[in-house]
């Protein structure tokens, strides 16, 4: 089953990502993962790292001539800036250089500090960086190469940036493109607009911004996930992917909060019958009931906190001695919401990915399609 690891550091050499698990035979080039990659640096609100980094990488490992072998695949993304750091972030023994020794609140900073025993957050702060992300998002692609030769698509985009809210339709994967079309990944154009003059607003007072993303799979069979255990519940395993996501604050399913306050009359989407197949009249559940897919869009929302690392440093301690200071500056974005709702999206292929690869296995692409064809054509017998 499809599991990834990813190693490496904000400002040092490179990223690595190794993914085991796939089938053979999976279509995969350099190129849909620069693509991929590009999305995630663009949105407005972006510092100016984002400007820097071109995210070369090099697939070293379990691909030959374009197509996945069933080994390991590995892929190394080298970082632009580390030339600039490599005394800092030497592998090798060597003079050690001034440390963090302020930490951000917000941040992984003083947590991770204390627990390691250091004075420097740089051991920190380094690994904690969502730069991670730019390797997971290439994990990411190799899961969305194979949910769509099960014609599984999914689509993301911002619901809200600080006080700023769309209440516009989701997209369909089909307008993924219209919605990448928005500095801020908004379909609403007159909304988008206002997110933007919200984010020059919180430039202008050296101050960041959060807000919400919303993340759709559209084409997933029913019975993805389990009702069995609560480690395989679908819903658990999503709330999870996307709590990981650096800054990640509140994830809710479907209308998950909103339907708390309804009577239950009002909250669940009742069945239908219509030309032979069975489907829902509303979607309030976010496509899956009782910890699997249902057939509908399963459809995620996740919080983003304000980024923590300010312009206009908030207070903390000096960890070398002990005295009030105000916290390091490391450059960082004003909003990242709309790269976010990107890295959003490679969490919900990696967790349906991994668990349609436990329902229909296959050694092969071609094991993989025809199990998931062979399983939609029994659903279609079964109903009335």
């Amino acid at each position: 089953m499809l599991r990834f690891l990813t190693a490496g550091e904000s400002h040092g050499p490179a990223l690595v990502t190794i993914v085991e698990g796939l089938p053979k035979g999976l279509d995969v080039t350099a190129e849909h993962f620069s693509a991929e990659l590009a999305r995630r640096r663009h949105g407005y609100g972006r510092g100016r790292r984002m400007q820097i980094e071109t995210d070369e990488l090099e697939i070293i490992a379990g691909v030959r001539h374009g197509r996945t072998l069933g080994s390991p695949v590995a892929v190394v993304i080298r970082n632009t800036e580390w030339p600039k750091w490599s005394e800092v972030m030497a592998v090798t023994p060597g003079v050690e250089v001034q440390g963090v020794t302020r930490p951000r609140p917000g941040h992984a900073d003083l947590p991770g500090m204390l627990k390691y025993g250091t004075d420097d957050a740089r051991d920190i702060l380094e690994r904690a960086s969502a730069r991670e992300t730019a390797a997971r998002t290439v994990a990411g692609v190799l899961a969305r190469r194979l949910l769509a030769t099960a014609e599984v698509g999914i689509v993301s985009h911002v619901v809200a940036i600080g006080e700023v809210w769309s209440e516009g339709p989701a997209p369909t994967p089909e307008q993924a493109a219209d919605v990448d079309a928005s500095e801020v990944r908004c379909l609403d154009r007159e909304v988008s607009a206002r997110m933007v003059a919200a984010i020059d607003r919180a430039r202008e007072a050296k101050d960041t911004l959060g807000g919400v993303f919303e993340v759709i799979g559209h084409g997933i069979p029913p019975g993805i996930g389990s009702h069995v255990h609560h480690d395989r519940r679908l819903d658990a395993l999503l709330a999870g992917a996307m709590m990981s996501i650096p800054a990640i604050k509140g994830v809710e399913i479907g209308e998950g909060f909103s339907v708390a306050a309804l009577p239950g009359s009002k909250a669940h989407d009742e069945i239908h019958l219509s030309d032979g197949l069975l489907g829902r009249v509303t979607n309030r559940a976010g496509g899956i009931e009782g910890g699997m897919s249902n057939g509908e869009p399963v459809r995620v929302r996740a919080a983003m906190k304000p980024i923590s690392t300010l312009m206009r440093p908030l207070a903390t301690v000096d960890m070398a001695t002990g005295e009030p200071a105000a916290a390091v500056r490391e450059r960082a974005d004003v909003c990242a919401v709309p790269a976010a709702a990107v890295v959003g999206e490679q969490m919900m292929a990696l967790v349906l990915a991994a668990e349609m690869q436990r329902k229909f296995g296959g050694d092969t692409v071609e094991e993989f399609t025809a199990a998931v064809g062979s399983y939609r054509e029994r659903l279609t017998q079964r109903t009335p």
